[in-house]
């Protein structure tokens, strides 16, 4: 699947292990069980580490590993099932999250805003022909009203600022 990073395509350095492989060299995906199973010495490991978490699990499981994930993909099994949105913000605005955020699944690109608002950076596409419009989608509004986990300026900020420099 084609992966987009800031409105274009990017290269996965990732690679995603089934539960019984043995761990490689070089920044892995696990999934959650395994995290859960075996994550003091996952996250001991001397490499980039990333879990595959599915959107009926609490993310409140990942507080302690936050720190050591350098990424958590989030998924989305079908348009109507906004749960990943929630973790996201969760994970972002609750419990502080500073690494990459991926949309897996259905991952659809009129929801692209929305997603980075919910605070995801990274997608993962069925079609490398969106990544142009993903590059656009996020592009399009520059001011918000509500503040998120992608703490973008908010009409609030815009006018703090312009009250501050009198311009």
């Amino acid at each position: 699947m084609p992966l987009v990073k800031n409105g274009a395509l990017a290269a996965d350095p990732f690679v995603a292990l089934d539960d019984d492989a043995a761990l490689p060299d070089g920044p892995v995906i696990v999934s959650a069980a395994r995290l859960l199973a075996e994550g003091p010495a996952l996250v001991a490991r001397n490499g980039e580490i990333g879990v595959a978490w599915p959107n009926d699990k609490d993310v409140a499981e990942l507080q302690p590993f936050l720190s050591r994930l350098s990424l958590i993909t989030l998924t989305f099994p079908k348009f109507r099932d906004g749960r990943a949105y929630s973790q996201a913000r969760l994970l972002r605005e609750r419990y502080g999250y500073k690494g990459e955020l991926r949309a897996v699944g259905n991952v659809l690109r009129d929801q692209v805003l929305l997603m980075v608002r919910a605070g995801f950076d990274a997608f993962a596409l069925e079609k490398a022909a969106d990544a142009e419009v993903f590059g656009k989608a996020v592009a399009t509004y520059s001011v918000f009203y509500q503040p998120t986990g992608d703490r973008r300026p908010t009409v609030r900020d815009a006018r703090t600022a312009q009250a501050a420099t009198g311009v």
